[in-house]
């Protein structure tokens, strides 16, 4: 299955169960913690359980505009595609990120021996019981984990526009 048709099925088959409910902060960096569950492709009727977080750093110098730099997602091993690669095949479908650092760091992969259905229950049970309302629970397929993550992040940036847009005029006018 070439890249194209990876996005593709990303962005049909990824589902965010549970976002994060705090906003990202405008002026720091923040990580973004996650949990990714897919159906295995090895071991059917079983789930994989990734748990990881995005680190969304803040440039310590500006860089140029619509290039952010994304690191731990493994587009280079697992789709052989470059950094500058990626920027350009997401610029080229609309996509745009802010010029920020994306740093994704996966803490656990875990091996459910359950139902999607099921597995999923069993983290937003888990959630609650936490109060968490940083970690956002999400699914979709296995093999292109890496797109579900990037889905996600860009609709939390998107919540966050307006509100960053107020933090900003406020900081101005401050």
């Amino acid at each position: 299955m070439d890249i194209e048709q990876m996005w593709q099925k990303a962005q049909t088959k990824t589902e965010i169960i549970r976002p994060r409910i705090r906003p990202l902060p405008t002026f720091t960096s923040t990580r973004v913690p996650y949990i990714f569950l897919a159906e295995s492709v090895v071991n059917e009727g079983s789930t994989v359980a990734r748990n990881g977080k995005v680190i969304v750093e803040k440039p310590m110098i500006f860089l140029p505009e619509d290039l952010p730099q994304f690191e731990g997602f493994d587009f280079e091993e697992d789709f052989e595609f470059e950094q500058s690669s990626m920027q350009m095949f997401f610029l080229m479908r609309g996509i745009r990120f802010p010029s920020l650092r994306y740093n994704n760091k996966v803490e656990t992969l875990d091996l459910e021996d359950m139902s999607l259905s099921k597995t999923v229950e069993k983290y937003k049970k888990a959630l609650e019981r936490k109060e968490n309302v940083n970690a956002a629970l999400i699914i979709g397929p296995e093999d292109c984990w890496q797109f579900s993550i990037m889905i996600y992040m860009a609709s939390l940036i998107e919540r966050c526009i307006k509100g960053d847009i107020m933090n900003i005029i406020g900081k101005i006018k401050g």
